[in-house]
């Protein structure tokens, strides 16, 4: 029950990675695991200790709930059904924007200016005048906050050169990134009987944005109103106006979507910060989209500890080492190693390093070595790779040869 490490690619490895807000994942999952609901699939045993919490009632068709900070899925319902995300989808365009921007293909002070496609799009606006140019930094502002689908359009035929070109970009990405359960139409979230995606999917997209462009997350998606065109439109995430510690995502609504939001929150505990992700599609109005959202932020936050089993660079191990230029080599992590645990469960947690012996320089940075065995009352939880933290270069021949007869009479 752990998210794509989230990420590297949120498809293969991190958890994160999956990246900003990274922390190592649980093997062998690297992104968020589909919980209690997997049908057919037995549960593992993290899945079935975070089950011993009963999940709310909500009146949604599908949502989930993923701790950021440890990357598991807390909770989840219909998570891997297809359905339409509306302007969810604006996730997407928005990552591929924030994409083209750190590689240098399109600037934030670029002015562009709507195309006649742009301009004819339905639904929410922006209210672009294809007669004044616009500038990327209002574009996402108009895309994120105002929910502009003129805004959405223009920004894909900035980044792609064309509509059909940044829609086959999104596809792309969502392979790469391993979202079966989506295949993108436009970059707006219009209806179409081809545009759908999954709880799930959308958890993985959110997650990339957050982790990938920290800095662009921030700056954008808590921005509670934005005025263009001397329109002033509020941010439709209801819960940046009610509950602190939130500072995005999104919404979206469409007759066949019914009322959509994706929240994030943080807040902070004395061992720290946790980030908090919930999706929930599918409500009967705008209203429960944000009821339903809080009660599962305040749900999350009030059964489930973060317990800190590695903090990054800090050994948390020093094992001896032979033939090197030190006798010893520290074990640790270099992303912050943490897991979710039912309320007042982190006691009950032992950690144990496996490791080979004897260890053999050279060792380099980040070599994997071994890794921390996790269980809690006797039972295995989960198992988390340990690396080295500082190299051990190879010592010189005598150095080798003095050891090696160590190692003969050990």
């Amino acid at each position: 029950m752990s998210l794509q490490s989230l990420i590297a690619a949120c498809s293969a490895a991190c958890l994160l990675a999956l990246s900003p807000l990274a922390q190592a994942a649980p093997t062998p999952a690297a992104a968020p695991t589909p919980a209690a609901s997997a049908a057919a699939a037995p549960l593992t045993p993290m899945q079935a200790l975070l089950a011993t919490v009963p999940p709310p009632n909500l009146d949604a068709r599908a949502w989930l709930v993923v701790d950021l900070t440890s990357g598991q899925i807390l909770a989840e319902h219909n998570a891997h059904e297809q359905e339409a995300p509306a302007s969810l989808t604006k996730l997407m365009t928005a990552y591929l924007t924030f994409k083209a921007l750190k590689e240098g293909t399109i600037k934030l002070n670029q002015m562009v200016t709507e195309s006649k496609e742009a301009w004819q799009t339905g639904g929410s606006r922006m209210f672009i005048d294809p007669r004044v140019p616009v500038s990327v930094n209002d574009l996402l502002l108009g895309m994120i906050v105002q929910s502009g689908n003129d805004a959405a359009m223009t920004l894909a035929q900035t980044v792609a050169g064309s509509t059909s070109a940044f829609v086959a970009m999104m596809n792309r990405q969502a392979q790469q990134w391993g979202l079966k359960g989506t295949h993108f139409m436009d970059p707006t979230g219009l209806p179409d009987p081809g545009h759908h995606t999954t709880a799930y999917d959308l958890s993985i997209i959110a997650t990339h944005i957050i982790r990938d462009f920290p800095a662009d997350y921030a700056r954008y998606f808590k921005v509670k109103e934005f005025t263009y065109n001397h329109i002033t439109q509020p941010n439709r995430v209801s819960l940046l106006f009610t509950d602190p510690s939130v500072d995005g995502m999104k919404t979206g609504y469409t007759a066949e979507a019914g009322y959509c939001m994706i929240t994030s929150a943080q807040r902070q505990f004395p061992n720290g910060p946790r980030r908090l992700l919930t999706v929930v599609m599918g409500t009967p109005t705008e209203r429960a989209r944000g009821q339903e959202s809080q009660v599962l932020l305040n749900w999350a936050y009030q059964n489930f500890d973060d317990i800190v089993l590695a903090s990054p660079a800090k050994p948390v191990l020093t094992a001896t080492v032979w033939k090197g230029t030190t006798d010893k080599a520290e074990l640790g992590s270099t992303l912050p190693v943490v897991m979710t645990v039912p309320r007042g469960m982190g006691k009950d947690i032992q950690t144990k390093v496996v490791r080979p012996d004897p260890l053999v320089a050279p060792l380099a940075v980040g070599q994997r070595i071994g890794q921390l065995d996790v269980s809690i009352s006797g039972k295995p939880l989960a198992t988390y790779p340990l690396q080295v933290l500082k190299a051990v270069p190879e010592a010189g021949l005598f150095g080798r040869a003095w050891d090696s007869l160590r190692l003969m009479i050990k």
